[in-house]
């Protein structure tokens, strides 16, 4: 019988050829919205991956932030976009997956396994006569022992200074003896370009061929979100049983083991929650009826209430999984141990609490910065890890809920944070509360091409507030510095020393005005160069608009 061609071959090869156009020296901008709509033509028609309602509520997702990124390609959004990605194509091929972590980790398995994908279907095709098999069977003999030389050289080169020296001195001969036969062979055909499509290839072959590899999938399977009753095996053995045994001694072998669990934890957790009220106490006596917390350590309060935060709530969530994750949910008179495990998460939501508002403060006295932001962020998922403990322990849930319920979360919760323009969020917010907080030229100049326009439309505000931080010594040229490195900057620029105190500072505030005016300048001749260069592939919204009120002002 006539072997025939797979389909997916001539789509494979035919999406890196679209990869090459649509991304070639281009911005990301409405080319992965293109990109997003090829990729759900080619999966949602393809006969070999069987529909499921799965399947379109993550492609929503994902589409909606591709749309997203053509009116505002952040960061942020585009990490998203490889998130919700590799999610779609996690439940594409594994349809039935409960849990959003464990779709991306296959869709991120599957992602990679591009040229694997290739290689399967080539062996297995015939074109006529001629038989692909010998051909490609080789090639798994090279790919890899290659593959492991080139990482260990990466390795390698990185300890040894000498051996890296050697190492590119070889690998620059290669490249130049393969780029002569390639240019040889190949006449006005560029090898970057050919790679780029190779790796567009490659994507595409990741997208639309599945692994073969079924035990992740399989074992989440298994898992379930209710808790049941289950005999002890004394032959089996796993941590938690032979930590019990630890604890318990001879006890958990006889009918008493539950008792002494229960006993243990009563202790545990009561000792637990002294200390945690202690710390809860000193938080309620200095930051939330005194404020004693001044405008001077705000860091410092910030960063070891998120610290002690991590920490605790880490503990709080392993210490109730050990104690509800068997028989104990099941034990009559279990209701202490409960008790004792509710205030323990409550106290650690106070401590949530007490970090909000130590950032609320820093935010306040402050302004906004990506930091602030995300310590909120951290607070509010510890938030949700906490409510889902207490629906574990009080409907006698799994730990797979908690792995399953918290990753649905935070699937949701980046999806929502990816629509917030927040570069511009925080230079209006922070501009707006400039009489209160004071503005750090510096930080806001190290965001995005998208806040020149309302940058250069507050400059004179801005230069008011970079003389006020020369004038205490904070900014030198634009960079925060020490009163010592000023008198440095001003013998390095050959300034007199007989000019008086009262010239040397106009002399210093006039350098870091320039210097601010100059800086700004640059950025927005570079951006507006850099939006020349490209097509309307990378069109996104608000960087044309940012490009249109540029050239209004300039």
């Amino acid at each position: 019988m006539k072997q025939q061609i797979d389909y997916r071959l001539p789509l494979i090869f035919i999406g890196g050829l679209i990869f090459q156009y649509l991304f070639w020296k281009e911005f990301l901008g409405i080319n992965l919205l293109i990109y997003t709509l090829f990729i759900f033509i080619i999966t949602l028609t393809d006969k070999g991956i069987p529909f499921h309602k799965n399947k379109v509520y993550t492609a929503l997702p994902h589409l909606s932030i591709a749309i997203y990124i053509s009116y505002n390609n952040s960061i942020l959004a585009t990490i998203t976009w490889f998130i919700t990605l590799f999610i779609y194509l996690g439940t594409l091929h594994f349809p039935l997956l409960k849990s959003a972590v464990t779709a991306m980790l296959l869709g991120i398995l599957q992602a990679v396994s591009g040229p694997y994908g290739i290689f399967s279907k080539l062996q297995a095709t015939k074109l006529g006569t001629i038989n692909f098999k010998p051909v490609i069977k080789p090639i798994k003999y090279i790919v890899l022992p290659l593959l492991m030389v080139i990482i260990f050289c990466t390795l390698y080169s990185t300890a040894n200074p000498i051996f890296a020296k050697y190492t590119q001195l070889i690998a620059d001969s290669i490249a130049q003896f393969l780029t002569q036969i390639f240019n040889f062979l190949f006449i006005d055909i560029s090898i970057p370009k050919c790679l780029f499509i190779l790796w567009g290839i490659f994507i595409k072959a990741g997208l639309i061929v599945g692994i073969k590899s079924k035990l992740l999938a399989e074992i989440e399977l298994e898992e379930n979100d209710q808790l049941t009753r289950k005999r002890s095996d004394k032959k089996t053995s796993w941590f938690l049983q032979d930590f019990r045994i630890l604890l318990a001694g001879n006890q958990t072998q006889k009918s008493l083991a539950l008792k002494t669990e229960n006993t243990v934890g009563i202790i545990c957790f009561i000792m637990l929650n002294l200390l945690l009220m202690l710390l809860n106490g000193i938080d309620i006596y200095t930051l939330w009826l005194n404020n004693v917390v001044t405008t001077k350590n705000f860091s410092a309060a910030l960063h070891d209430g998120t610290n002690t935060l991590i920490f605790s709530i880490v503990i709080a969530i392993l210490i109730i999984v050990y104690f509800f994750s068997g028989n104990l949910n099941f034990y009559k008179q279990n209701k202490w141990i409960k008790l004792l495990a509710y205030i323990w998460i409550a106290q650690n939501a106070f401590l949530v609490a007490s970090v909000f508002h130590r950032d609320y403060d820093y935010i306040f006295y402050h302004g906004l910065t990506y930091k602030r932001i995300g310590v909120a962020v951290f607070a509010t998922l510890s938030l949700v890890g906490l409510v889902t403990v207490y629906l574990k322990v009080a409907q006698q849930k799994t730990v797979f809920y908690l792995y399953r319920l918290n990753a649905k979360v935070w699937y949701l919760l980046i999806i929502v944070l990816s629509f917030i323009n927040w570069d511009v969020f925080i230079v209006r917010y922070n501009l707006a509360k400039a009489d209160k907080i004071g503005i750090d030229v510096d930080h806001l100049m190290t965001l995005s091409d998208k806040t020149l326009p309302i940058l250069n439309e507050n400059r004179d505000f801005l230069l008011r507030h970079v003389v006020i931080e020369t004038e205490s010594n904070k900014r030198t040229y634009g960079k925060t510095e020490t009163a010592d490195s000023v008198v440095k900057l001003a013998d390095s620029e050959m300034i007199k020393p007989q000019l008086s105190d009262a010239e040397l500072k106009a002399q210093r505030i006039k350098q870091a005005k320039d210097y601010f005016n100059q800086e700004l300048d640059n950025r927005i001749d570079r951006f507006l160069k850099q939006q020349k260069s490209v097509s309307w592939l990378s069109f996104s919204y608000l960087e044309w608009k940012a490009v249109e009120n540029l050239k209004k002002t300039n």
